[in-house]
Parts: structure tokens; C-alpha cells; sequence
């Protein structure tokens, strides 16, 4: 009797995990808690500090695997309504932090509603391409783009460039995952880039400073160079096998500006070289790799959609911040995805791994 509640137990706690996907999940976790042990200085208030939120972040992963696909179509469309209405209250009365209205009080805390968005854009494009699959015709691309827009316009405004191209990548992957025509796709880069002048005059000046800075660092390089000069010295100084763990000159000598955060890559490069590099890129491409293969395998479009959108995603979140420490991308906000430190975007990407573990692991109860 106690073997069959043992079984029973076991199934409910892993029945709906998907065990590739978590095991490449768990190794990323670890590099992070080592590597941010040593970008903390030893600080193990830090470490245990992100040992919480990995245990917050796994318990969010593994409620979501558990929800049914046609269950997440369902809160779809509420999900995506709540956003904006977030969204339009933190435009209307948002707390203002470092220059930026990107926070609501909601009396009990803050919450940041941008981050929400992260899952519901991608969620709710999928819900409506799924919705008119069997008519799909190019007004439905022009709508799809407009609900897209609407929360990017809103985030882009707080300003939260980096949140709002995360949210419109993710978007724009459904867009393209649909079925949108290569034709249009070209006829936006050629609008994009014809528009480029309009975009530079809205832009807010440190944004505009950013992009500069990306072109001459050095320029000014103990202001606003500052962060791009002293990361790739550290990505460059690792070498091919790094100067060992805890032994980062440009990380314990406090060169490296936001280390157990945006710009842990530099202190993971300076203290484990090239090596090391390709064996982290290696374990983002078995989550890649993996998410790819659970899109490839859903069994409606809905699933097919939102799996792809947040694959695509998780691999713009590593692209764009390694891009960022190596100098080759603009300096923004983004942290590497299950290394930095920080609760509120280890929960958002634990929660888009649980709803592809979900995808995969009902599956076999969709009738096609």
C-alpha cells in the first residue's frame, strides 16, 4: 500500500515535468549560484538570497506544467486585457524610480506589469491565430501587429526600451511562426530602417547616448563607456581556459559595474575563458534545442505558436545580453536567463519553460 501511494506521489510531482528540459534548466541554475558566488565576493546572503528565488521560480515552472494548454488558451485573452489595464495604470499613476514610471503600487507591494507582458503578448497572439487558423488572411497579420504594438508602445513610453524590444520579439516570433509573408517581413525592415531618423528624435537622450556609445565606447569611457569598456576587457582577459574560478582580476577589483546581475557574463567569461563559454552557450542550446523540438511536436497551433514564441524568446534573452557584455549590442537592461541575479525574471522565464513542459507533456491528451 505505501509503494502505491509512493508511485502516486511520484507521478504527481513528475508527471507533467519534462526531464530534458528541466535537467539543462538545473545545470544552467548551478552555473549561476557559482558564478554569482564569486561575482558576490563570497557573499552568501546573496547566493541564498537567489537559492529562494530559484525555489519560487521551479515551484511557478512546475504549477504551470501542470495546467492544461486548452486551460492557458482560456486565460488567454483576460491575461492580455489585465496587462494593459496594469500597463495604463502604471502610465497614469506608477511610482517613478531612477527616472522611469515602469512600477504600480498595488498597497500590499509593487509590481512591475511589464513583466507580465512577457507571457501574455506571445499568449494572446497565439490564442487569436489559433482562433482564425482555418481563414487567416492578411487583416489578421494588421490586427495581431496592432495588439502587439498597444503593450509595447506602453512599455517603450516608461521608458523600458529593453523590456519593450523583448516583448515585441516575442510577439513578432508568432507573427512570423503564423505564417507572415516574407514580402511584408522585408517591406517592414525597409519601413524600419526609412523610419530610423523619426525613431532617433523620439528617443530619450541616454538612449540615444547608449547607441553612440556602442559605436566609440571611448568616447567617454568613465561615464557612459564605462560599462562596455570594462566588460569586454574582462570577456577579453579570460583568455581560452580563464583565470579560474574566484580569481577574476576585473571582477574582484571592482572594475565590472552591475556583476551579479546584467553583467555577470563578463565576470563567468573573465574566470572561465572560452571553454567555459562554449560549454554555457552549449547548455542554452540544449533548452533551445529542446523547446524546438516540443514546438515541432504540438499538436495544435496554438501550442505550436506560443512554444516557438518562447524558445525564440529564451534564445533573445541570452543572445541579446551576451551581445550587450561582449559589445557587439547596445547596453539594455536584460539579464542572462537563469544565471543573473534577480527574482522577478528568473519567475517570468521559469513560467514560460513550465507552459513548454506543459505543451509536451499533454500532448498525448489532445485529440488530432
Amino acid at each position: 500500500m505505501m509503494a502505491y501511494y509512493l508511485r502516486r506521489f511520484t507521478r504527481l510531482l513528475t508527471g507533467h515535468i519534462d526531464g530534458p528540459l528541466l535537467g539543462a534548466v538545473l545545470l544552467l541554475m548551478g552555473v549561476g549560484l557559482t558564478v554569482l558566488y564569486s561575482a558576490s565576493n563570497a557573499g552568501w546572503a546573496r547566493v541564498s538570497g537567489q537559492m529562494v528565488n530559484m525555489l519560487v521560480a521551479l515551484m511557478v515552472m512546475w504549477i504551470v506544467a501542470n495546467v492544461p494548454p486548452h486551460f492557458l488558451m482560456r486565460l488567454a485573452l483576460p491575461l492580455f486585457i489585465l496587462g494593459v489595464i496594469l500597463l495604463l495604470g502604471v502610465a497614469v499613476k506608477g511610482d517613478i524610480v531612477n527616472g522611469a514610471r515602469r512600477w504600480l503600487n498595488i498597497g500590499v507591494t509593487r509590481i512591475q506589469p511589464s513583466e507580465l507582458m512577457k507571457i501574455a503578448a506571445p499568449l494572446m497572439l497565439a490564442w487569436y491565430f489559433h482562433r482564425y487558423e482555418g481563414t487567416l488572411r492578411s487583416r489578421n497579420f494588421v490586427l495581431g501587429a496592432i495588439l502587439l504594438l498597444v503593450p509595447v508602445g506602453l512599455i517603450a513610453r516608461q521608458p523600458d526600451l529593453g523590456t519593450a524590444v523583448l516583448i515585441l520579439a516575442s510577439g513578432g516570433y508568432v507573427l512570423f511562426l503564423a505564417g507572415l509573408s516574407w514580402k511584408i517581413i522585408a517591406g517592414l525592415v525597409v519601413a524600419g530602417l526609412a523610419g530610423a531618423p523619426v525613431v532617433w528624435s523620439l528617443m530619450h537622450d541616454y538612449q540615444r547616448q547608449r547607441i553612440l556609445t556602442l559605436i566609440d565606447p571611448m568616447e567617454d569611457p568613465l561615464g557612459t563607456g564605462y560599462h562596455t569598456i570594462q566588460s569586454t576587457i574582462a570577456v577579453g582577459s579570460g583568455g581560452i581556459t580563464g583565470k579560474g574560478w574566484m580569481g577574476g582580476t576585473q571582477t574582484h577589483l571592482d572594475f565590472i559595474p552591475e556583476r551579479t546581475t546584467d553583467f555577470i557574463f563578463a565576470v563567468f567569461s573573465e574566470e572561465f575563458g572560452l571553454l567555459g563559454n562554449v560549454v554555457l552557450m552549449g547548455l542554452f542550446l540544449l533548452v533551445i534545442l529542446r523547446g524546438v523540438v516540443i514546438a515541432s511536436n504540438a499538436p495544435t497551433l496554438f501550442t505550436r505558436l506560443l512554444a516557438g514564441a518562447i524558445t525564440l524568446t529564451f534564445f533573445t534573452y541570452a543572445f541579446v545580453n551576451m551581445g550587450m557584455v561582449s559589445g557587439i549590442l547596445p547596453v539594455v537592461g536584460v539579464p542572462l536567463p537563469l544565471i543573473s541575479y534577480g527574482g522577478t525574471s528568473l519567475v517570468s522565464l521559469c513560467l514560460g519553460l513550465g507552459i513548454l513542459m506543459s505543451i509536451q507533456t499533454h500532448r498525448k491528451l489532445v485529440h488530432t
